[in-house]
């Protein structure tokens, strides 16, 4: 079966997919813990992909998790994540009841990782498009990403990569010739 290449899913495909995420929580919510609904009959949704499930608690980030490599099907690598998101973001206390009302989500669909040569950081700021590109980031010991979306609040380059070293625990004033740079963009579903 093809990778998902980032392209545009239909609303049937995003819809459902919204609702399938929205089942896993909702029963995990309920105690049940992580309980995969069935496969949707939706090739969009079987075709394999990585993504990012974002949640939001009155517009507040609530957990974040997702996957870089492409594992499994679109559908359930945003289950999967989903569940991740909301009960084991080491950053957050399991989510409860009393939120779901509150709560919103993205699915983050990637396209494939670009390698890009790494020429100094500068060159890296110089290329980097606000708005569009994601960036992964990483060396033997490190790794740290950021989503496209998180331009809207880190919105020069500089800023965008000195916050990414400083998640990945890199000084904010270093630089390697032997950290590896992906870039990529994301198609978002959101649940609003």
């Amino acid at each position: 079966m093809p990778v998902s290449s980032c392209t545009k899913l239909s609303d049937t495909a995003r819809d459902t997919l919204i609702n399938l995420v929205w089942g896993v929580l909702d029963k995990a919510l309920n105690g049940e813990g992580l309980q995969l609904p069935p496969a949707p009959n939706i090739n969009e949704l079987l075709t394999p992909a990585a993504c990012f499930v974002t949640l939001l608690h009155n517009g507040k980030l609530r957990g974040c998790i997702g996957s870089l490599e492409v594992r499994e099907p679109l559908w359930r690598d945003a289950c999967e994540n989903a569940y991740q998101s909301g009960f084991n973001d080491r950053r957050f206390l399991p989510l409860t009841k009393e939120e779901r009302s509150d709560l919103s989500l993205e699915v983050s669909v990637l396209s494939p990782l670009i390698a890009m040569d790494n020429e100094g950081e500068s060159a890296l700021l110089n290329t980097l498009k606000p708005g569009v590109d994601g960036l992964l980031l990483e060396d033997e010991t490190h790794r740290a990403v950021f989503l496209p979306s998180v331009w809207s609040t880190l919105t020069t380059p500089e800023r965008f990569v000195t916050e990414l070293k400083r998640k990945g625990r890199w000084p904010s004033a270093y630089w390697s010739e032997d950290i590896v740079i992906h870039r990529f963009t994301t198609e978002i579903i959101s649940s609003e």
